[in-house]
């Protein structure tokens, strides 16, 4: 979280299409349940995907962000990275 934003950055292991889908279906699953909808940056050459609220839902966004992990079943993390 930085100045009024708050994001969650998802690195990939692989360039596989596959994943990417299954994240943006959970994201959207997510959208639907919070009914609201954060930014994406998707940049597929580097391998990640960035999720980011500005300050307008920054304090919903904590909740925002267990839902996906839970939706991603992502439950642990190592030195700040969760690993998909």
């Amino acid at each position: 979280m930085e100045e009024r934003y708050a994001g969650m950055c998802l690195t990939f292991a692989s360039d596989d299409q596959n994943l990417r889908n299954e994240v943006n279906e959970a994201i959207e699953r997510v959208n639907k349940e919070t009914k609201i909808t954060p930014q994406i940056w998707d940049n597929f050459e580097k391998r990640t995907m960035y999720v980011e609220f500005k300050e307008d839902v920054q304090r919903d966004c904590g909740d925002y962000f267990e839902k996906l992990l839970k939706e991603l079943k992502i439950d642990k993390c190592e030195n700040d990275i969760f690993t998909l």
